[in-house]
């Protein structure tokens, strides 16, 4: 019998998100728990599992191997979604790296915004940058979800390609519609401890700049606050 692979909560919640028979790539796949887990379950019809590094692939088809789906995967070395277009793939998730990266990524891919391909994207850092570009840049948001992993959460963003209105400094700081999700109010803790700790090193410094920044940080902080409250 063919073990079954099980994943970590941050993967499962990103799995759980992915529509049934999508065709996925899997961008940044490391070992590809991911699409793998995927085919095991009969979730997808396909999978590319793509990395920038030889290493990371070699590693995903091991697992692969190991779980027994090693014929319904596509493996790809290249940088993002370079050699991947609309015909590859519907459903595309970008997981476990920066918000900074993740924007590379998508700023060479113009395809994905589009309106046909779902996005998944799970920014390690720098989400209110992410957040951002995206609004500026033809892509729409829905509902964040959350998870805890590890004694950190992490948010989750599902986004296709299309206009949406500005977001607030609260939404780009706080996340997209967090409320419909039980874990809301400690992701809203979070990241106003991360605002007050800039702005407290800001504080200490010197210069006129880094007291408006922190002035500037000090007046997010309030609105999360105040959004965290009325939760």
């Amino acid at each position: 019998m063919t073990e079954q692979l099980h994943l970590q909560p941050r993967l499962q919640l990103l799995a759980d998100l992915v529509p049934q028979d999508a065709r996925l790539a899997d961008i940044g796949t490391d070992h590809g728990y991911l699409p793998v887990y995927l085919l095991q379950k009969g979730r997808i019809a396909s999978a590319i599992a793509a990395d920038i590094g030889q290493a990371p692939l070699d590693h995903a088809r091991r697992t692969a191997q190991q779980y027994g789906v090693g014929d319904g995967l596509r493996f790809l070395c290249c940088d993002g979604l370079r050699g991947i277009g609309p015909e590859d793939a519907d459903t595309v998730v970008i997981a476990g790296m920066g918000g900074e990266t993740i924007v590379h990524i998508l700023s060479q891919a113009p395809w994905t915004k589009a309106g046909s391909t779902l996005l998944l994207l799970q920014p390690m850092t720098k989400q209110e940058d992410l957040r951002r570009w995206l609004n500026e840049n033809g892509y729409a948001q829905s509902a964040e979800r959350l998870v805890r992993d590890k004694d950190y959460l992490y948010p989750v963003f599902t986004v296709f390609g299309g206009e949406q209105p500005p977001l607030s400094v609260g939404e780009i700081y706080g996340g997209v519609d967090i409320e419909v999700d039980p874990l809301a109010g400690e992701y809203l803790d979070q990241r106003i401890r991360r605002l007050s700790q800039a702005e407290a090193g800001l504080l200490k410094g010197s210069g006129s700049e880094n007291r408006q920044r922190a002035e500037e940080l000090g007046k997010i902080r309030k609105i999360l606050m105040e959004r965290r409250a009325d939760l």
